[in-house]
């Protein structure tokens, strides 16, 4: 007789167990709400009052946009610590979605005071959902392999399909609309995403579904639980005294200010940590090697993100603003540009994953190094095509829709060769017992770049111009200067560094 509880591990989706199905949905959903209601914010947040907008100055916007996107990364951290050590992963999901649905709820009401506590619930349930999703997904598969690389294949495309719809759906009632409908429709399609998950998470199996314990004795283990809860009740209840006071008007929050000085304390941390695993780690030799070689990866992905996103801050206001939003006298939302990104990732990231095969059965696969300054080198040449297109607004006219199409294009080629490559070595170069901590440190590292992106979107003037396509070609000659120097020390670093024998990369599709 087959035991109930083993059943649904029986049920396939696409030949993957059943439970890939439900967390493909749960996050596709969420995926959707996420990029959809960020392809409104930055231009919800500079639009006028009169228009519905917040009325907030180019700089203060788009600090609020690198804190929220850094917030979002840097809760992942405590997030997987809430679920591996109080919620379990299956638990953190369902209690992630709910508050990220509220979040977007909240941002639906049509009142500036309750703007901020939006962001803030968004960040706290994407923190707790999204690496819980992540994780189950391997849980899935116990005993690893391709099948398991190809599960994590098809969740990858669940992502990117969420991001292409969000856009295309709540871009067009927030701006052709109303604000806050766009909004809406990012928490109703969380929630749709809450019912599917709720209505099939038997199929998850036991996947998820218990929290680690360090110790043998029970006793221990309900007082080690007691600290943990006390530690989360005291930290919400930190963030939230300090909400209440920037409400109040007892601490006034400079939002660039803050971002500069955020920054600051990430860098810090980052480096911190690094140079005590370094010096304190007990490391061999070899994984001293290998952790410079990881240190000088995820620095340069600070750089790459820090370009990369100015897709929903500066190139959001920049199609908004200066780009001719209409085809074949058709008009369409400028928020529509940041579906691409999502459809040429569902539709390059195949082909890329075929070309690393290919060139690896040759001996022809690029290292690691190498791969990231691709990735660089492609980020700078879309802000060369960026430079021309600000030549064409700072002449009086508007840009063509294909100059942003193009700048997408080949940064999607670059988040290709640097993003799933990068997960992937700081897997396989973290020294042995810091395999989690490294990926804490790879998103740490991330959301400084996100940071870093909200800080050079501000320095952009709505009203001036013509310094446009000299901050463009700025960042075009640091992409490339960067991307070329670690192409030139590529070889020595993965020799002298990383020591990995030709062909033996690791390949990941990032969830972004």
């Amino acid at each position: 007789m087959t035991d109930q509880a083993s059943a649904p591990e029986l049920k396939t989706w696409l030949g993957h167990p059943r439970g890939l199905a439900t967390l493909f949905f749960t996050e596709m959903w969420e995926r959707f709400s996420f990029y959809g209601m960020r392809a409104l914010l930055i231009l919800f947040m500079a639009a006028a009052a009169k228009q519905g907008g917040l009325g907030f100055t180019d700089k203060t916007a788009t600090a609020i946009y690198g804190l929220y996107m850094a917030g979002v990364y840097l809760t992942s951290l405590p997030g997987g610590w809430i679920a591996d050590r109080l919620l379990g992963q299956q638990q953190a999901v369902w209690y992630g979605g709910i508050i990220i649905a509220l979040g977007h709820f909240t941002l639906a009401i049509p009142r500036k005071e309750t703007f901020f506590i939006g962001l803030i619930l968004i960040v706290l349930g994407t923190g707790l959902l999204k690496p819980n999703a992540s994780a189950m997904v391997g849980d899935l598969y116990p005993e690893g392999g391709a099948r398991r690389d190809a599960g994590f294949s098809v969740y990858y495309m669940g992502i990117n399909l969420g991001g292409f719809l969000g856009p295309l759906v709540c871009g067009f009632l927030g701006q052709k609309v109303n604000w806050h409908y766009g909004f809406a429709a990012a928490g109703v399609g969380m929630v749709l995403g809450l019912i599917q998950y709720r209505v099939t998470i038997r199929y998850l199996g036991h996947a998820g579904r218990g929290v680690l314990s360090r110790v043998q004795d029970a006793a221990t283990e309900m007082r080690s639980r007691r600290r943990g809860w006390l530690a989360l009740a005291l930290g919400l209840a930190v963030l939230g005294v300090l909400t209440a006071l920037g409400y109040l008007g007892v601490i006034d929050y400079h939002p660039h200010a803050l971002a500069v000085w955020s920054g600051f304390a990430i860098l810090a941390c980052g480096l911190g940590f690094l140079a005590w695993v370094f010096s304190r780690g007990e490391l061999s030799a070899r994984e001293r090697r290998r952790l410079l070689a990881l240190a000088i990866l995820l620095l340069v992905q600070v750089l790459f993100w820090a370009g990369y996103e100015q897709a929903g801050s500066n190139f959001n206001l920049f199609a908004e603003r200066y780009t001719q939003l209409s085809v074949f006298g058709w008009s369409f939302p400028a928020s529509w540009f940041q579906s691409e990104n999502s459809l040429l990732i569902i539709v390059l990231a195949p082909f890329f994953a075929w070309v690393w095969i290919w060139l690896g059965r040759r001996n022809l696969d690029p290292s690691t190094p190498l791969k990231f300054a691709l990735g660089m080198v492609f980020m700078g040449i879309g802000f060369l095509v960026m430079t021309g297109a600000a030549w064409v607004v700072v002449a009086g006219h508007k840009a063509l829709p294909t100059w942003l199409a193009l700048t997408y294009l080949l940064h999607t080629i670059g988040e290709l060769c640097l993003s799933p490559v990068g997960l992937s070595a700081t897997t396989k170069l973290a020294p042995r017992g810091y395999g989690g901590r490294m990926m804490g440190a790879w998103f740490l590292f991330l959301a400084l770049g996100e940071l870093l992106a909200g800080l050079i979107a501000g320095r952009f003037s709505a009203h001036d111009v013509h310094d446009m396509p000299h901050i463009y070609l700025t960042i075009a000659a640091a992409g490339i200067g960067v991307g070329g120097l670690l192409a030139l020390f590529a070889r020595p670093i993965q020799r002298r560094l990383i020591a990995a024998r030709p062909g033996s990369e690791i390949e990941y599709d990032a969830a972004r």
